[in-house]
């Protein structure tokens, strides 16, 4: 039986922020907030540090072109770089994209969750599970179905009547390497997308969100012509 189509969010840190409060989040540790532009200048306004990158993208041919041939390639080919303990999510329920972006990032990043939390407790029963165990979880966990519509609803565009959308949300955090050249050490840009065969490995990690921003150039914004692209971050509050 096909999972019921939650609706789109909207990539506003407002309506994030509050997804995030109502799932556990402590707000004065850490919120997310808007990036202006990708140009040196507007990224060097985000605070720092910056615990993960949201993107939300146009689907374009070429974008979907790429995910196929990546996703075969790492089928047969391991990415041993990446840290095992990083929680990645497998989508099954159309256009969770959202709420899955939001806890790639946040149990992927060092914020304070609030013990007990359903953002705390879903993060621990993760644990050792699959991804698509992870998946089954969110499905029959009630609280984020219901978060997500809360938050869908108090976006500033209207929600449409026909669900469908081409739009998609993905994720960017630093992960610590298990292997280089010279042993253990360092950090992986790491993109996390339901969509995807699993983790992506993005490359070194000097600083996430610069990191982040020449992937979104290179991958994103290159092969699309659509103007539908926004990026928050998750950091230190903003004053």
């Amino acid at each position: 039986m096909p999972h019921s189509c939650w609706i789109p969010l909207e990539n506003n840190p407002d309506v994030l922020n509050a997804w995030a409060a109502k799932a556990g989040l402590v707000l004065s540790s850490a919120q997310f907030g808007d990036v202006y532009g990708l140009d040196p200048e507007l990224l060097a306004l985000v605070p720092q540090p910056v615990k993960a990158v949201i993107l939300l993208f146009p689907i374009s041919d070429a974008i979907e072109a790429k995910r196929k041939e990546e996703d075969a390639k790492f089928l047969v080919e391991q990415q041993p770089l990446l840290d095992p303990t990083v929680l990645w999510i497998k989508q099954t329920i159309p256009n969770a994209c959202g709420t899955i972006g939001l806890l790639h990032a946040l149990a992927n990043s060092d914020v304070t969750i609030m013990p007990g939390s359903p953002l705390s407790q879903f993060v621990d029963q993760c644990k050792n599970r699959s991804p698509e165990e992870c998946a089954k979880h969110l499905e029959t966990t009630p609280l984020f179905a219901n978060n997500h519509a809360e938050a869908a609803y108090s976006g500033q565009t209207v929600v449409p009547n026909d669900l469908r959308t081409n739009l998609h949300f993905t994720c960017f955090v630093a992960a610590p390497s298990v292997r280089g050249p010279n042993g253990p050490g360092g950090y992986r840009v790491v993109e996390l997308d339901g969509r995807r065969i699993g983790p992506i490995d993005r490359g070194e990690c000097i600083d996430l969100l610069s990191d982040a921003a020449k992937v979104v150039k290179n991958l994103y914004l290159a092969k699309s012509s659509g103007i539908q692209f926004s990026m928050v971050t998750l950091g230190p509050p903003r004053a």
